[in-house]
């Protein structure tokens, strides 16, 4: 969508807003606190929140693979912010990426790997889904020998409503493609390394 596209659509959900606020029963009128709240909120879906429903994929920038480097590298935590399709509530945690590159291919900007996760992140998502659409990418775009994606999580749809789960409770899920889906000794490495860079972090 262009630019002129998407302020028509913030202007349109603000609307849709204001009408969902006045069923509510919230005045956006005349509280202060609120008054402009409905265009902020629309700005903020259309432009933060849902942004990757309506910008393409970030750009890659490949490099020459000079020494044919051909052993699992392994990249994490990458900040994770997404949206429950289910309850609108926040998603967020981490993820990791782990890529067996080809010694005769290329191997990208290690920055691209963040922004892809961000891309896909933001839209309304279920994690299982993510997880696939961000592997999926990396491997049709940088076609990798295998590649991994991790992601630890917490949802709020589960901790601010229903069971209201503590907010350590999180979820985790893997998945892999190409010659770490096929050995089981490469998904040990990415799994240990994981498990490393999330002590690191802390």
């Amino acid at each position: 969508m262009t630019a002129a596209e998407r302020e028509i659509m913030i202007g349109e959900a603000a609307q849709k807003l204001e009408e969902l606020f006045d069923v509510l029963r919230i005045d956006h009128r005349n509280d202060h606190n609120t008054r402009d709240t409905p265009r902020r909120v629309a700005k903020m879906y259309v432009e933060e929140i849902l942004q990757g429903r309506y910008t393409a994929p970030p750009a890659i920038t490949e490099f020459d693979n000079v020494q044919a480097y051909d052993q699992l590298l392994v990249t994490g935590p990458i900040e994770l912010r997404s949206t429950c399709a289910h309850h609108l509530l926040p998603i967020y945690g981490a993820a990791y990426i782990g890529i067996l590159p080809a010694a005769e291919g290329k191997i990208i900007g290690l920055s691209k790997y963040d922004r892809i996760v961000e891309h896909f992140a933001s839209r309304l998502q279920i994690q299982e889904e993510l997880v696939k659409q961000i592997g999926q990418y990396i491997m049709d775009v940088t076609k990798p020998r295998g590649l991994a994606v991790r992601i630890c999580a917490v949802h709020m749809c589960k901790t601010q409503r229903g069971v209201r789960a503590s907010r350590r409770s999180r979820m985790v899920n893997t998945y892999y493609w190409g010659e770490i889906a096929a050995s089981a000794e490469l998904k040990s490495e990415f799994l240990q390394e994981c498990a490393a860079l999330v002590l690191n972090a802390e």
